[in-house]
């Protein structure tokens, strides 16, 4: 992923103080170009609020004239990319500030109009943290909207669990809210509207799995020649953690009549930064085909010491009656951001169609 400062560094700065001057503002021009020096060594979000301040503390009050002038500055074509994240944001504080009663909805067709030259997904939860109703029916609306871009503002502005983003407690508490936008949204024309929508009811499923399989299921009784790839990435959470209703969904009917036999670890220690490799068999003792979903599982140490599990995709394949299939894979205990390694005891399982089938233990080193 790009770092902050391409996104959003001192080059984005001066092009959105040069959109602002050209749009009558020579005030708001100056109080973004004095911010080119501050993003140094901010995180994203961070450059995100400091020029959404300078923003907010040079536009008018009044709604209805920021609104204009945003307006104004719409017509430059060079008023596009990341610099539309701090204005986005603005436009929102001045909404929630403003005494007009207009200013909600204004805000909210303005965030449409904006989000085709950035995603408006992130400036939209405060507005629907301030009054969820209004804002999905807006929602509601952008799902028939001739523009892509506006249509996945939809799906994406509404998840529960969009990355980056805060979150909205009614969305968490009340996840079938959004339904009715997915219903709508499901068979877009746009993969990259389909693709929101699939992301989107797998956050559900991290909190309300049934709610999750019960939309899929709906799904593909009225689908397109898309559906089942959207409902594959929906339920994609769903199938790992081993739901049942997903796994049969895809078409994973319990395994009764398959084993997994001689899971093999290459060494019974592996230190961080290094890998660890595994290999077992899986046997097929029926008399019909068995479509299989085979994932692993690695119990990770936490700090506290407890372990906590993750699962890991490995394949999905059909095996014939009485066919015998060898499997290998590496996991890395490479250093990643996202993860932080203890060392001590730790556990790998296999899965097949959820459920469990072999574990073996191993001993996670420090780095040497």
């Amino acid at each position: 992923m790009p770092l902050a400062e391409e996104l959003l560094g001192r080059a984005a700065v001066a092009d959105l103080a040069g959109c602002l001057e050209r749009a009558g503002r020579p005030k708001g021009a100056q109080a973004v170009r004095e911010c080119g020096p501050a993003v140094d060594g901010l995180a994203l979000r961070e450059r995100c609020d400091l020029l959404r301040d300078a923003l907010t503390a040079t536009l008018p009050e009044r709604y209805a004239t920021t609104d204009e002038i945003i307006r104004v500055a719409l017509t430059d074509p060079e008023f596009t990319g990341w610099m539309i994240w701090p204005v986005t944001e603005a436009v929102v504080t001045r909404a929630l500030d403003a005494d007009d009663p207009d200013a909600f909805e204004a805000a909210l067709q303005l965030l449409a109009d904006l989000t085709p030259r950035l995603t408006a997904e992130f400036a939209i939860r405060r507005m629907l943290r301030s009054d969820p109703s209004r804002t999905l029916r807006a929602a509601q609306r952008w799902t028939s909207h001739p523009d892509e871009h506006v249509r996945r503002l939809a799906s994406e502005g509404t998840r529960p669990r969009l990355p980056w983003a805060i979150r909205v407690p009614a969305l968490l508490e009340r996840p079938e809210l959004t339904v009715p936008l997915l219903d709508a949204l499901f068979r877009d024309p746009s993969e990259y509207v389909r693709r929101s929508v699939a992301n989107h009811v797998n956050d559900i499923s991290h909190a309300a799995p049934d709610l999750a399989v019960e939309i899929a299921t709906g799904w593909t009784a009225s689908p397109d020649a898309h559906t089942p790839r959207v409902v594959r990435h929906a339920l994609r959470t769903a199938v790992k953690k081993g739901h049942p209703g997903a796994l049969a969904l895809m078409g994973f009917e319990p395994a009764t009549s398959v084993s997994v036999a001689e899971l093999r670890l290459g060494s019974d220690e592996v230190a961080v930064g290094d890998e660890i490799t595994f290999a077992f068999d899986v046997v097929n003792e029926g008399s019909a085909p068995a479509k299989l979903a085979i994932d692993y599982v690695i119990h990770y140490q936490k700090a506290n010491g407890r372990t906590a599990p993750k699962v890991f995709k490995l394949t999905t394949r059909t095996l014939e009656a009485g066919e015998r299939v060898s499997l290998s894979r590496r996991h890395s205990f490479k250093r990643i951001t996202t993860r932080v390694f203890h060392p001590g005891d730790h556990a790998l399982e296999l899965q097949v169609n959820g459920e469990v089938r072999g574990r073996a233990e191993f001993t996670l080193l420090a780095a040497p």
